[in-house]
């Protein structure tokens, strides 16, 4: 039996996500916990087998707390990738209409991403930030007042929400990608991707450039690459690069041998199957 840690708690994207990469096993125990943090220590700790954490939505980005983790702070390794839709419903106690509602729940990404929907058929009414999609339905059925939530399919669910309105986000096309961490990559599957970091001792024109030409010089494919503060000085940065192939394909460790070596700081992150699900 597998136990997967995720960042609860349950009704969130992140149990889908966590579910979602559980079919991968024959037998899976989901293990909600309350910060990013909480499901590295855990996997660490051997309390669970593997965690399922967000990194990266289509309209907000990267998630930063996981790549500073991964960046400073584990030694863990991504084992697969999970890409997950971001549906969003408006649901409400079951003897309330949508021309009822005075007070809003939801998670503030939430409101920012369902503000057309808001607008249009919820206007005037006020906004109570929740701290999940999980706990917004939770928090409107506890209201005294007519107040509705925006929630998951599966928190809706959970709570015995009746749904007033389905896929109101203003992008439909929203998804998001979380990553899998085990204290070991997975072995080559064909399919493969590739994330790593470095940084350079120093400063000078052409660094990056010099090194994205070794993953070019071996015909790799660059899917990713953005920066992030190295929070040592201003202006010193750590790039995040994902590539496809497999760390231990001979051309893929050729290019990173030879980035690591122009580098001050170089760190795989993992190499795992590439994801082919819907939302890829």
């Amino acid at each position: 039996m597998q136990t997967i840690a995720y960042l609860g708690p349950p009704g969130t994207f992140s149990e889908e996500a966590a579910a979602a990469y559980a079919t991968s096993f024959a037998a899976a125990n989901l293990l909600p916990l309350a910060s990013i943090p909480a499901v590295v220590t855990a996997i660490e700790t051997a309390a669970a087998n593997v965690g399922v954490l967000p990194i990266e939505n289509l309209l907000e980005g990267s998630v930063n707390y996981t790549l500073d983790l991964l960046i400073h702070e584990t030694s863990l390794q991504i084992v697969g990738e999970i890409v997950i839709p971001i549906r969003q419903y408006l649901v409400a106690r079951p003897e309330l209409s949508l021309s009822e509602i005075e007070v809003l729940y939801a998670h503030p990404q939430s409101l920012g991403q369902c503000r057309r929907f808001i607008e249009r058929c919820l206007p005037g009414v006020a906004t109570v930030a929740s701290l999940s999609n999980s706990a917004a339905p939770a928090e409107a059925l506890a209201d005294t007042r007519k107040a509705a939530a925006i929630s998951t399919l599966r928190a809706a669910e959970i709570t015995g929400a009746n749904i007033l309105a389905r896929d109101i986000a203003d992008n439909l096309g929203n998804v998001t990608r979380f990553i899998a961490l085990a204290p070991n990559d997975a072995p080559p599957s064909g399919d493969d991707k590739t994330s790593f970091c470095f940084a350079f001792r120093e400063d000078r024109a052409g660094t990056l450039v010099e090194a994205l030409r070794e993953l070019a010089a071996e015909g790799i494919n660059m899917t990713k690459l953005e920066s992030r503060p190295a929070k040592e000085s201003l202006g010193k940065y750590i790039f995040l690069v994902d590539i496809n192939g497999h760390r231990s394909e001979a051309h893929v460790t050729r290019a990173l041998e030879r980035i690591a070596a122009q580098a001050g700081l170089f760190k795989v992150f993992g190499s795992y199957p590439r994801w082919v699900g819907p939302h890829g």
